[in-house]
């Protein structure tokens, strides 16, 4: 899954692929914002992310982006 956080008064976004549950991200997000502690993601390469809970703006969850299969002729 993709997950994108926006942060505040920061012009980039974090981008990060996890293989952990939408409804596992969503509750450790929520979780970092109520508390304004940091919340900690580990991506499908096995590394941690961690994000201040209370510089987040926004987030976005999307499917991972699918790799195409076979050889183009072109």
């Amino acid at each position: 899954m993709d997950v994108r956080i926006g942060m505040k008064d920061v012009a980039r976004e974090v981008a990060i692929e996890t293989e952990e549950s939408a409804e596992a991200v969503e509750a450790a997000i929520a979780a970092a914002i109520k508390d304004s502690s940091l919340l900690s993601l580990t991506d499908a390469k096995g590394r941690k992310v961690l994000v201040a809970g209370a510089g987040i703006a926004y987030v976005e969850f999307g499917a991972p982006a699918q790799r195409p299969v076979g050889f183009a002729q072109g």
